[in-house]
């Protein structure tokens, strides 16, 4: 069955920096900071959650259909959606907007500092979830703010269970907005990072979030992750790439897994497991949308 995908289409530029960020920095001089750095490598990838997770899916087999907006410059990546199999009927497009982009650049530690224009995912919260029966499951990943808190209560409303995975969007919600979403999903899934800042802001424990759902992930990158399924807590191992080439949408190719096997009815911790994988397969090809399984 289709897996709706709530989340943002964007163009991601890539940068390679072959030093490292904290050599350039000094500490005592964060208050008049002014650098600047030499990137060798640049390339322009297909990027956003929405478009990441959506490639994931159709490398799994899967039917996506991502809820999502691009702007006046985005008719390539719609024919490239396309191409992959990939449900546009719920893409719209913003006039008079540029599609989101995002810079990213990358240090020799797989560090990386980015900067993100949002253009036509501002308008996101105006294409709403659409009213048909047979989506499996959903999921509110990074997104415009409004279209965030719109789309949860849209697929709570309509009973269409979802995952709430608010990534690097996190710090754009409150505790009480932060304590309505987990209310409203059905599962929860962040990095170690993010998991502290959603305690921290709500008030919460993860033992006390897990319980109001039926399933939380926290990855822990090269380490797996830990899964909670009610109350009862796993360590997923995790799965040793083959190279360490770029981890741009290794977050996006385990969140595909996760929905992939949500959709099948498998357990959480199959899940994982499956994301582990594809985010170990993912971060040893170049961008999000370039590695095969």
């Amino acid at each position: 069955m289709p897996i709706l995908v709530c989340g943002s289409l964007a163009f991601d530029t890539i940068m390679t920096f072959e030093g490292r960020f904290a050599e350039q920095i000094l500490p005592s001089q964060l208050h008049i900071l002014n650098v600047s750095f030499l990137v060798p490598g640049l390339r322009r990838e297909y990027g956003g959650c929405a478009g990441n997770i959506a490639y994931g899916l159709r490398q799994l087999g899967a039917q996506a259909v991502p809820l999502a907006t691009l702007g006046n410059d985005g008719g390539e990546y719609l024919d490239r959606l396309r191409a992959l199999g990939v449900d546009v009927s719920h893409v719209s497009s913003v006039g008079e907007s540029y599609t989101a982009q995002a810079m990213i650049m990358t240090d020799r530690d797989n560090n990386q500092i980015t900067a993100f224009h949002p253009g036509a995912m501002s308008m996101a919260h105006d294409n709403p979830v659409p009213p048909r029966g047979d989506i499996a499951v959903a999921i509110i990943s990074p997104d415009g703010r409004d279209a965030m808190l719109t789309h949860a209560r849209q697929l709570h409303d309509a009973g269409v269970p979802f995952v709430f995975d608010p990534g690097q969007g996190l710090p754009m919600f409150n505790g009480e907005e932060l304590r309505q979403f987990i209310a409203l999903a059905s599962w929860v899934t962040l990095n170690d990072y993010e998991a502290q800042m959603l305690c921290d802001r709500t008030g919460l424990t993860l033992d006390s979030i897990a319980a109001q759902v039926r399933g939380l992930i926290v990855t822990l990158g090269a380490e797996g992750c830990d899964v909670w399924d009610g109350t009862e807590k796993t360590r997923i191992a995790g799965v040793a790439a083959t190279s360490i080439v770029d981890p741009t949408g290794c977050g996006d190719a385990f969140r595909a897994a996760l929905l992939h096997g949500l959709e099948q009815g498998w357990p959480l911790q199959r899940c994982a497991e499956l994301g582990n994988r594809m985010g170990a397969t993912k971060i040893a090809s170049r961008g999000g949308q370039n590695y095969t399984i």
